[in-house]
């Protein structure tokens, strides 16, 4: 199914009559709650702080389309818009479809991602290609659970598509809207290390009952923890809901939960393995392995690190000591 047209900021626009009896027969779609008063006063504070502040987004304008949707959702897990934006557009401009992906080996996926880290989100965007291709005639699913039975799609990537590219009425939960429903509303600094069920019962409490304004709300939202509602150095001054943030009417509490997870690189096998992907990721040929030798000076890390990446099938080895990014 084709993507709808998308007004300024990358909300779908849809019908006014009838969408919300539509969608609360959509299997899926959350109704077990309705948005509760202090969830209006965020809604329209926060949108009305995203018409006006929100950051032009190649996935956000109207020709992006959900695949468009889809790739940026991909890129941006745990890692920043400035590393992705280069290699969205040149991953669109290759792959303008999920068709286009679906015919090249899954290693050219790999080669593509360059160094934007956690390579495995490579190998299950070319797999999600691979079954929209095969099953959905090579168009973005808009049904939640066709999105949700796609491999390497989770709840969160599900609901976002879904929301993003479709107008959908779902919660997003990422890192930065969590952190702004656990300071704004629950009155913490900082949410869990994971997702709760506490969290997703609060996220469906505040989510609008209009679906189009639950899609704009969604992305609000995150660009708002995106931007303001930062986890180090928040700008409060600048926050459309400053004055009636339950954690900076608290006087900002410190954190007292379990320790929040670093981001540690150096030294790390993620670094030796970011390591040999860049020479593999380089070479038209298979490599031997005295050219993988060469790039991390400790042995037993370094065949830890290689064993990995082909456990996880980013590295096909081949007989003579050979290695390349996989074909199949």
């Amino acid at each position: 199914m084709t993507a709808p047209t998308l007004p300024p900021h990358g909300t779908p626009s849809a019908p006014a009559a009838d969408t919300d009896a539509r969608h609360r027969h959509r299997t899926g779609t959350p109704t077990d709650t309705d948005a509760s008063p202090l969830g209006e006063i965020l809604h329209s504070e926060v949108i009305a702080w995203f018409d006006d502040h929100a950051r032009d987004l190649p996935w956000r304008r109207s020709d992006a389309g959900a695949w468009g949707v889809m790739v940026s959702e991909f890129m941006l897990q745990q890692t920043p818009v400035s590393r992705v934006l280069p290699v969205y557009e040149q991953w669109l401009a290759r792959w303008p479809r999920p068709a286009d992906l679906a015919k090249e080996a899954p290693g050219e996926a790999v080669r593509a991602w360059g160094r934007l880290g956690y390579p495995r989100r490579a190998l299950r965007l070319h797999g999600a290609a691979v079954a929209i291709t095969e099953r959905h005639g090579g168009d973005v699913p808009d049904d939640h659970a066709q999105l949700l039975a796609l491999p390497g799609i989770g709840e969160y990537t599900a609901a976002a598509v879904a929301s993003f590219a479709y107008g959908q009425r779902y919660p997003v939960l990422d890192t930065n809207v969590r952190r702004v429903l656990a300071r704004a509303v629950t009155g913490v600094q900082y949410p869990p290390n994971a997702t709760t069920a506490a969290e997703r019962r609060l996220a469906r409490t505040l989510l609008p009952e209009d679906e189009r304004t639950a899609a704009r709300w969604a992305a609000a939202s995150m660009e708002l923890g995106a931007l303001v509602c930062t986890a180090k150095n928040e700008s409060c001054h600048h926050c459309p809901i400053a004055a009636r943030c339950a954690w900076r009417l608290a006087g900002k509490p410190a954190h007292d939960g379990p320790p929040r997870r670093g981001q540690t690189y150096a030294g790390t096998d993620r670094q030796v393995r970011g390591k040999l992907l860049a020479v593999l990721r380089e070479a038209h040929a298979p490599v031997p392995q005295t050219s993988l030798d060469r790039v991390w000076h400790e042995p037993v890390q370094r065949g830890r690190a290689l064993d990995g990446l082909v456990a996880d099938g980013l590295v096909e080895p081949l007989p003579g000591g050979l290695y390349r990014l996989p074909l199949t």
